[in-house]
């Protein structure tokens, strides 16, 4: 992965990450964001994946069920924010979108992809500090912005 910092602002940053072939994108967004200590930020994002886990949260069971996608897909959609869990670290909300040969799309809760060939996200920092917090009567995490 590479990036550049398009601008710098007010304390607003924005960047631009260009994943390669091979780089797992959900755990290279969030080592970028820890690495550059990014509290509140919106993520978008286009390129393709090779493989990926989307998932869709049940709601009566507060669960999680994965998605693999086994095959090339083009990302035609990704979006979310990066916010601070309740360890101090960087956390990523991200949904996306993927597309498929035949036009049709899956789509749902981003959990994990390989890259191939690109992937190009844009980050936009914000100068506040967004804290997400575990919510044990919904099963996840939540941005609180009290």
């Amino acid at each position: 992965m590479k990036h550049k910092l398009l601008a710098d602002d007010a304390g607003e940053r924005t960047f631009i990450l260009v994943l390669y072939e091979g780089d797992e994108a959900f755990g290279c967004i969030t080592a970028f964001a820890e690495r550059e200590g990014v509290t509140a930020a919106s993520i978008t994002a286009i390129g393709a994946f090779r493989v990926a886990t989307v998932a869709f949260f049940e709601f009566q069971t507060k669960t999680y069920r994965k998605i693999p996608v086994e095959v090339q897909s083009e990302v035609l959609s990704m979006l979310g924010d990066v916010a601070v869990d309740d360890a101090g670290k960087a956390s990523l909300h991200l949904h996306v979108v993927l597309g498929f040969e035949d036009a049709s799309t899956k789509g749902g809760h981003f959990l994990e992809g390989y890259v191939r060939p690109t992937l190009e996200v844009v980050l936009r920092e914000t100068p506040v500090k967004l804290r997400r917090r575990h919510r044990a009567d919904l099963g996840m995490a939540l941005i609180d912005v009290g």
